[in-house]
């Protein structure tokens, strides 16, 4: 049994759905494209996205809705 309780392909689409799908919404709330959330899924890249995300200006400012 895999780390996607041995489905197979259909985990790993599952397992992605359940990263991405929140990162891309969080992420178009704040004011960036929406794309940008794939960032999520590529090692290393994904930890330095999300510090410049966390201390970074948002487009959309403090107010946003």
């Amino acid at each position: 049994m895999g780390m996607f309780g041995g489905h197979g392909l259909f985990g790993l689409i599952i397992g992605i759905a359940l990263i991405v799908v929140p990162a891309w919404k969080i992420v178009e709330r704040a004011g960036y494209p929406g794309p940008l959330a794939l960032l999520v899924l590529v090692p290393v890249v994904n930890v330095v996205a999300l510090w410049l995300f966390a201390f970074g200006r948002w487009p959309r400012g403090q107010g946003g809705a």
